[in-house]
């Protein structure tokens, strides 16, 4: 099942700052950022990946989410 967040990440710059703590937690492909759509969307596809794990890790990287 997808979890789905609303973030601050607005640019690829956010994307490439993100994606080292991402990619740990969550393994590369397990995870998409959508910077077009409004609630700048990030999708965690992990199986194991909880929200509020997801949260931790994203504020890790500096950035906040919001559950959708």
């Amino acid at each position: 099942m997808a979890l789905e967040f609303k973030t601050n990440m607005k640019c690829g710059g956010c994307e490439a700052q993100a994606t080292p703590y991402l990619n740990e937690a969550f393994g590369a492909g397990n995870w998409q950022l959508n910077t077009a759509t409004p609630e700048k969307r990030l999708t965690i596809t992990a199986p194991d990946a909880t929200a509020e794990q997801v949260k931790q890790v994203v504020e890790k990287a500096g950035f906040k989410a919001e559950t959708l």
